[in-house]
């Protein structure tokens, strides 16, 4: 099954050409769920081929405008595309009331049904689920209440061997081998063990995004071993004074985290607007955790 990351958007707030505010869609199976919507990101869904219509939830994680400003033009393309299934809004508590607002004095009725769950950004806790995920809050620290978010796939079935499963056995005995049954013996053939013909699923998939936040070397214990981290890299080290002043993080501080976590890959993204080439924060994190990589757009991750 499909668990794979594009970024839509890599900027922080000030804009840059070729750049845009966060926004990123994480695909399991045929589902979508995308992590914050800055200015644009509907623009950014039809360059990278995204369907609004796809996606399942949207995760925000905190209210500076460059991630969720483009929120309420996005609910607006859906309900003018006739999308009639219902939608599901993570994010700080405050979010409902400006979307609200923002219909109300627009008179705009969505065709949906639209449900939105606060979020305690203080509470490392899940906060949704449905058949393919469960997603927790990672407590960010920023000048606002801020939230990132931990995405882990549910343990998927062993996987049946056709060479393996003898002739002639019926619908519902496949549908309980499937199920992780053993068949007992009976008249017309012996018992059949689950584990003798299937093999094992591969293990659930974790992806962690970490909003703007402050170094917080504490954060590593809640994605111990994760697949793919995210963490914003607003600066290089030498400005990591200025970083901890607006309370954003270092190249180099986010690559501490990958590699105290002892995650598989590390992406950067949110750069500053100040760094016209991206490369020297790439060699600041790969000094101490190689297996690092810049959120550019377009970029896809498969994990």
């Amino acid at each position: 099954m499909t668990f794979e990351l594009k970024i839509l958007g890599s900027a922080s707030a000030t804009p840059v050409l070729a750049r845009h505010p966060t926004a990123q869609v994480l695909t399991v199976g045929a589902s979508n769920y995308l992590i914050d919507c800055g200015e644009g990101t509907q623009w950014q869904m039809l360059e990278y081929r995204v369907r609004p219509h796809h996606v399942r939830a949207i995760f925000i994680s905190h209210l500076h405008g460059d991630h969720y400003f483009g929120l309420f033009g996005l609910l607006g393309t859906m309900h003018l595309q006739g999308r009639t299934q219902a939608l599901e809004i993570i994010g700080p508590p405050g979010l409902d009331e400006v979307l609200v607002t923002q219909a109300r004095v627009s008179n705009m009725q969505l065709g949906f049904a639209m449900t939105f769950t606060a979020v305690d950004t203080e509470v490392h806790a899940v906060v949704y689920e449905d058949e393919q995920i469960t997603v927790a809050v990672l407590p960010m620290r920023h000048r606002i209440p801020c939230a990132g978010y931990l995405f882990s796939e549910k343990p998927r079935r062993a996987n049946l061997l056709k060479e393996k499963l003898p002739a002639g056995l019926s619908p519902q005995q496949l549908a309980r081998l499937a199920q992780g049954e053993d068949l007992e013996a009976d008249d017309q053939q012996p018992g059949l063990r689950h584990a003798d013909v299937s093999v094992p699923a591969p293990p659930p998939r974790r992806y962690a995004f970490f909003s703007d936040t402050l170094y917080t070397p504490a954060l590593a214990d809640l994605i111990r071993g994760a697949d793919l981290l995210y963490h914003e890299a607003t600066f290089l080290e030498d400005l990591k004074e200025r970083a901890a002043q607006t309370y954003h993080s270092t190249a180099r501080q986010a690559a501490h985290i990958a590699r105290d976590a002892g995650v598989k890959r590390l992406l950067l993204g949110h750069f500053s607007s100040r760094y016209k080439a991206l490369e020297p924060l790439l060699h600041e994190a790969q000094a101490v955790f190689p297996s690092v990589g810049l959120a550019t757009e377009g970029l896809v991750v498969s994990m």
